[in-house]
């Protein structure tokens, strides 16, 4: 089951879990009145329980990223970049297959909300929400980016509060 959290506010390495003391656990309910939605698919014989999925939800196309220091170009500077707060104009759709890492989202006080992802996990960020993402200590994550569309991944930073897609995105956690 995924594991949550309200985050702390250091500035230690991003890679670490900043965990409040006491912890602050976050719900898979309290993620989905943020709208982002979680599934648990085990990874071995996965394609069946994941087609459906997509099938339910429009996702056309899936790629395939692998990120370390091994096998992305200027690692750092690429972590660095996926840790700068930003939205997309589309839902950002990961199944992680190996390794784990972090994706934090901003809840509705504006706070940071930590979500560790693990193999299984198959985490949908809605269109508008702010978020970032980092790796945790072992830098290693395989996942499935799935897509409605043509595969792309064009990040917004913050501030994009006139984005139509931030305003709808507010607009349906007031509904």
């Amino acid at each position: 089951m995924v594991q949550a959290w309200v985050m702390d506010t250091s500035d230690a390495d991003q890679r670490l879990p900043h965990k409040t003391e006491p912890v602050q656990p976050i719900t898979v309910e309290d993620l989905r009145e943020l709208g982002v939605l979680y599934w648990h698919v085990p990874v071995d014989g996965h394609e069946e329980k994941l087609d459906l999925i997509c099938k339910e939800r429009s996702y056309a196309n899936q790629d395939m990223v692998t990120c370390s220091p091994e096998k992305l170009p200027n690692y750092e500077e690429k972590i660095k970049t996926f840790y700068q707060e930003h939205l997309h104009e589309d839902e950002e759709i990961r199944f992680i297959l190996k390794g784990s890492g972090y994706f934090d989202v901003r809840d509705k006080d504006d706070k940071w909300v930590r979500i560790q992802v693990v193999p299984g996990d198959l985490l949908v960020l809605p269109a508008g929400i702010y978020h970032r993402f980092t790796l945790d200590e072992n830098n290693f994550i395989q996942a499935k980016r799935l897509f409605k569309c043509e595969p792309k991944w064009t990040p917004i930073n913050r501030p994009a509060d006139d984005n139509k897609f931030r305003i709808q995105y507010i607009s349906s956690l007031e509904s």
